[in-house]
């Protein structure tokens, strides 16, 4: 096996075990029989247990990234050539459909997702500072151009409604296309397309809503 080979089974190992049983609750000894690598090998390739989670989210967050800020760009450059301000529809789809896209986008996807969940909601702050950290510039750079589409609306309430936004995609992240209220007498969930479409329509009204 090569070094990559060996770093990237490790990856893999750490993204699986970090999100089933914690960051904290992992073993390194446990992430390395798994990844059929020796316990130096995580030293080698990464330093700490630490610089292991940032590597694992970095390698799914920073291309996402790179995704939502190139459409998002694309949008407010195209609006500032035809002298208008951005559309609010436009953006939120920028940074939307690439994000729910990314469920199927790999194998790990799923686990990548259920990480990130975990750290959202469980007190321990390690795992969340560390996707915080890393989410906060496309974060900013979309509050921006939101701004300049909803002038009208003060920045708190509009910092505010784009946090209910972004909770609103962790559920349906996390729950993909299952219904949350699963009974016989009510209708089956929606295809992705659909929940998608559906997704966007509510999520802008509530972010254009009147003051």
């Amino acid at each position: 096996m090569t070094q990559t080979d060996t770093k990237t089974r490790i990856l893999d190992c750490a993204e699986q075990m970090f999100a089933r049983a914690g960051f904290h609750s992992t073993s390194l000894r446990k992430l390395t029989q798994l990844a059929d690598a020796n316990l130096a090998s995580v030293n080698y390739h990464f330093g700490s247990k630490e610089a292991l989670l940032q590597a694992v989210i970095e390698r799914r967050l920073l291309p996402l990234n790179k995704i939502r800020h190139k459409k998002i760009e694309e949008i407010i450059t195209q609006a500032r050539e035809q002298e208008r301000p951005p559309a609010a529809a436009d953006l939120l789809q920028a940074f939307v459909v690439p994000t729910l896209e990314f469920r199927n986008s790999s194998p790990g996807a799923q686990d990548f997702i259920a990480l990130i969940g975990r750290s959202l909601s469980e007190p321990d702050e390690t795992v969340r500072h560390c996707f915080l950290s890393l989410a906060l510039p496309i974060f900013q750079f979309l509050f921006e151009g939101l701004r300049q589409a909803l002038p009208q609306i003060p920045a708190a309430i509009l910092l505010a409604r784009l946090q209910f936004i972004m909770g609103t995609m962790s559920h349906v992240m996390c729950m993909g296309n299952l219904n949350a209220f699963q009974k016989p007498d009510f209708p089956e969930a929606l295809e992705q397309n659909v929940l998608m479409d559906q997704m966007l329509k509510f999520i802008q009204a509530g972010l254009e809503a009147p003051l």
